[in-house]
């Protein structure tokens, strides 16, 4: 589709949303359809404590509430394979909330190291003090250790346990299908971009208005 298959992504997407969708004989209603929404919802929400341009949703506590709607999706992962009331999807969760707690507070720890180091809890206090040199040559071990826990946080190889295609098939959202499925799908990876410019706000001073914070995003 395209040239090497660019926009094949947009038309799976657009395929899901417009296939039938089918409800399940046993499951809870309102939240097997409402919390695939509220996860996208808060998704892009937490886009904001990004420090753009102008710096209109500037706040100073952005690293408290970025920490707040991460651990918010351990629950919404585990509601919707509850309500789902399958066994596969229900397993999946009991790996996933094993996972990515344990893993949540190790990165809370380390998160400290950058409150604590700059005596502030905001992204833009960070960008300003990496003006001269950035924080990875400082404090390499904490990349490395970081990018670990972002990969669990993720449920990347190799912490794809929640997704076990050889003993629980597709995990915790085997039960959704057409445009829940692809709602889950874009958090997914929204989630996955905006963990790599946090990555690079923290040891990279990600100016999110300089083309070469995009370069290094890429790299």
């Amino acid at each position: 589709v395209s040239f090497i298959g660019v926009f094949q992504p947009f038309s799976d997407m657009f395929k899901l949303f417009f296939k039938e969708f089918f409800l399940l004989n046993y499951f809870n209603f309102f939240i097997y359809l409402f919390f695939p929404i509220l996860s996208f919802t808060l998704m892009m929400l937490i886009y904001i404590v990004l420090p753009f341009d102008n710096m209109n949703l500037y706040f100073n506590f952005s690293i408290l509430f970025m920490l707040c709607c991460l651990m918010m999706n351990v629950f919404f992962i585990l509601l919707m394979s509850w309500s789902s009331n399958s066994k596969y999807s229900y397993l999946s969760s009991i790996r996933m909330v094993a996972q990515m707690i344990s893993y949540e507070v190790s990165m809370f720890i380390y998160l400290m190291c950058f409150i604590l180091l700059l005596n502030s809890m905001s992204f833009l206090d960070l960008i300003k003090n990496q003006k001269y040199l950035w924080l990875l040559f400082m404090l390499i071990m904490v990349f490395i250790i970081l990018f670990i826990i972002f990969l669990s946080e993720l449920n990347r190889i190799p912490f794809d346990f929640m997704e076990g295609e050889s003993e629980l098939v597709s995990g915790f959202n085997i039960e959704y299908g057409s445009g829940m499925f692809a709602m889950i799908f874009i958090f997914e990876y929204l989630n996955i971009l905006f963990l790599s410019l946090i990555m690079i706000i923290l040891f990279m001073s990600g100016e999110i208005y300089n083309l070469f914070s995009y370069l290094k995003f890429f790299m």
